[in-house]
């Protein structure tokens, strides 16, 4: 079975590759944008987050010690585009102390940090879950690290890649016991998902249309 699938993950990241191309994602300019984008895209649309980076970047805030230094009710109205602010604001504000804490502000000094070490501390900081400490591992500090998302987990079961019912901790380990630990595949890969997700493999999906529609051929996970 372990082969089998390892070859079919393999098979779809070269169709999801000849159907879409590459991908281009995580956006941003630096690091500590990136991570900021993670964090701040829970829960809502990729537009509105980027309204809200484009704005403290015009306003010379998209910085740690500004942000994590103003008072909390000022930042939550900067993040009011990307909903749930009040949250949100206090989330930023956790990582914004972790990394002071961690690394003196500096997502350079926290990118030297080993990953076995730095994403249980990441997942310790209040309001960071899984999804959000591997985006940040994997796209602001090019960590060897799997996102798992609700496109990966519709698509994977969906073609019977993986049981429907599996933790967030499974899906990550089937992807990185089956491939090469490459920072740039981990990341083509999810960014490939998420196209597919967002535009066939949606709640009622467009499987007619689909450039997955048949495959895998006979094939049924087995359990």
């Amino acid at each position: 079975m372990t082969n089998r699938l390892e070859n079919l993950l393999k098979d779809l990241y070269e169709k999801l590759w000849q159907a879409f191309g590459p991908q281009g994602w995580w956006p941003g300019d630096t690091a500590f944008e990136m991570a900021v984008g993670a964090i701040l895209t829970q829960n809502t649309n990729w537009a509105n987050v980027a309204r809200v980076l484009a704005d403290l970047k015009e306003a010379g805030l998209l910085d740690p010690r500004p942000l994590r230094e103003m008072p909390l009710a000022e930042l939550a109205r900067l993040l009011k585009p990307a909903g749930y602010y009040n949250i949100k604001a206090q989330r930023l504000r956790n990582f914004l102390d972790f990394l002071a804490d961690q690394a003196q502000d500096s997502m350079e000094a926290l990118a030297r940090e080993d990953l076995e070490g730095l994403r249980p501390a990441l997942l310790k900081v209040r309001g960071i879950g899984p999804e959000t400490a591997d985006s940040i591992l994997l796209y602001a500090l090019d960590k060897p690290t799997f996102v798992v998302d609700a496109y990966t987990h519709r698509i994977l079961s969906r073609h019977n890649l993986a049981p429907e019912h599996c933790s967030y901790e499974e899906l990550r380990r089937l992807f990185m016991d089956r491939l090469p630990p490459e920072v740039s595949l981990y990341q083509e890969y999810h960014a490939l998902l998420v196209r597919l997700g967002k535009e066939f493999c949606r709640p009622r999906p467009r499987c007619q249309v689909c450039p997955l529609e048949g495959w895998p051929e006979g094939w049924t996970y087995p359990g």
